[in-house]
C-alpha cells in the first residue's frame, strides 16, 4: 500500500476584547539572526487572552461586517459586537438535540446576501435524532428553513461543519453510529456532502446527489487552500485524520483508516495514533511571522493545539501547543485582523470547566522593543 503524498492546507474565522491580562508564550521560537545588509524586522513573542467568557459550548464561528457570531450546542446564536463584550442572544432553537455530540453546530454565512446557514441536530423528526441544515433570513430577525432535512443522526458522529466553498455550500456529516452507511453512496451518513445554495444537490457531484466524497467516519472540519479542500476527521482508537478532499473519492472508512490507500481507497496526509480528536481546520496569514502559512486545529481528547508546517508538499513540522492550558479546543479560526481564535469546549460533559469557560481565546504577537 501506498502513502500518499502531502499536500498544503486550510481556512475558517474567529473574536476581539480583552478580559484578561494577556500571557506570553513562544511555543515555535523566533530567529533574531540579523543580515549586515538588511534590518531585520523585531523578534516577536506570542500572547493569548481570553476575549469573550461565560459561553455554553461554542461550536460554530463566523464573521460578518466586523461581529462575531458564535452558535453554542444548546440552541443559542449569539453575537458579538466588534468582536469584543458581552454576547447578544439573537435566536434560540428550541427542538435542537441537548445530548451527546449534536445540537446547534456549524455556522456560515452566505457570500452575497442577507443569509446564513446552520447545521442543528434535533429531536421529533424522520429519526430519534435527524440533523438538517438550514438557511437563516438575516433581515427577518435569523427566521429560518431547512434546505436539506431527514439526515440520519445520533447522540454521536453528527459532522456539522459547514464551509462556503467556490459556488457551493460544503457540510460534514458524521456516520451517526453507523458505519456501514459511510460505503453507501446513496445515504448521507459518513460523507461530505456538496449543495447549491439554495439546498439542491449541486451540479458537478459525482453520484447526482448531495455527496462529495464518502468513507468518513466523522469529519469536523473544513478548509481551503489553492483550489484544494481539506479535513479533519475523528477516527475510533486510532487514526484520526487529515484528509485532501476530491470529488467522488473514497476515504476507506469503515474498511481502512490511516494512510493506507489503494486503488479503491484514498489514504490521509498524515494519522494521529492514539487519537486527539481533531475538530477544526484553518490556514494562519496573521501578523506573527513564525505561523505565516501553517495549519492549526483544536484538540479535543488531545487538550491541545495543533500546528502544522508544509514544505511544498510534505508535512515538516507537527507540533501541539499549550498542551492542557486550555482544555477542549473546539473550533479554531482567524478574524478580521487576521490573529488566530479558538474556541473551548469544557462544558459539554467530557471536559474540566475552567474559570470563565466556555469562552474565546485570542492569539496575537507582541512586537519586543
Amino acid at each position: 500500500m501506498d502513502r500518499r503524498t502531502y499536500l498544503g492546507l486550510v481556512g475558517v474565522a474567529a473574536v476581539s476584547g480583552c478580559l484578561d491580562a494577556p500571557t506570553a508564550s513562544d511555543p515555535s521560537g523566533n530567529d533574531t539572526s540579523t543580515d549586515e545588509e538588511t534590518t531585520s524586522p523585531p523578534p516577536q513573542s506570542i500572547q493569548h487572552e481570553s476575549v469573550v467568557t461565560g459561553l455554553e459550548i461554542p461550536w460554530g464561528a463566523a464573521w460578518r461586517d466586523g461581529d462575531l457570531y458564535l452558535t453554542e450546542r444548546l440552541g443559542r446564536i449569539v453575537r458579538i459586537p466588534d468582536g469584543e463584550g458581552d454576547p447578544e442572544e439573537l435566536l434560540t432553537v428550541e427542538d435542537v438535540v441537548q445530548d451527546g455530540e449534536g445540537g446547534l453546530l456549524g455556522l456560515v454565512f452566505h457570500p452575497e446576501e442577507s443569509a446564513a446557514y446552520t447545521y442543528q441536530t434535533y429531536s421529533g423528526g424522520e429519526y430519534e435524532f435527524t440533523n438538517r441544515i438550514v438557511r437563516h433570513d438575516l433581515e427577518n430577525g435569523w427566521e429560518w428553513e431547512p434546505i436539506l432535512d431527514g439526515i440520519p443522526g445520533d447522540v454521536i458522529h453528527d459532522g456539522g461543519r459547514l464551509a462556503v466553498y467556490e459556488d457551493s455550500l460544503l457540510a460534514t456529516v458524521g456516520d451517526a453510529n453507523g458505519r456501514d452507511r459511510a460505503q453507501d453512496t446513496d445515504s448521507l451518513n459518513g460523507k461530505v456532502l456538496r449543495l447549491t445554495f439554495d439546498g439542491e444537490p449541486h451540479p458537478d457531484n459525482p453520484f447526482d446527489n448531495e455527496v462529495f466524497t464518502y468513507g468518513h467516519r466523522n469529519p469536523q472540519g473544513l478548509a481551503f487552500r489553492d483550489g484544494e479542500i481539506f479535513s479533519t476527521e475523528h477516527g475510533p482508537d486510532e487514526n484520526d485524520e487529515v484528509n485532501v478532499l476530491e470529488a467522488g473519492n473514497n476515504y476507506g472508512w469503515p474498511e481502512v483508516g490511516g494512510t493506507e490507500s489503494t486503488d479503491e481507497y484514498t489514504g490521509a496526509i498524515t494519522e494521529y495514533t492514539p487519537t486527539i480528536a481533531p475538530a477544526s481546520a484553518t490556514f494562519y496569514d496573521g501578523p506573527y511571522r513564525e505561523w505565516q502559512g501553517e495549519f492549526f486545529f483544536g484538540t479535543l481528547a488531545g487538550e491541545h493545539l495543533r500546528r502544522l508546517r508544509i514544505d511544498g508538499t510534505e508535512i515538516v513540522e507537527d507540533e501541539p501547543l499549550y498542551e492542557g492550558e486550555f482544555g477542549r479546543l473546539r473550533t479554531v479560526f482567524t478574524g478580521p485582523n487576521d490573529h488566530l481564535y479558538a474556541v473551548t469546549s469544557n462544558l459539554d460533559g467530557r471536559g474540566e470547566p475552567r474559570d470563565g469557560d466556555d469562552r474565546v481565546i485570542r492569539f496575537f504577537p507582541e512586537t519586543e522593543e
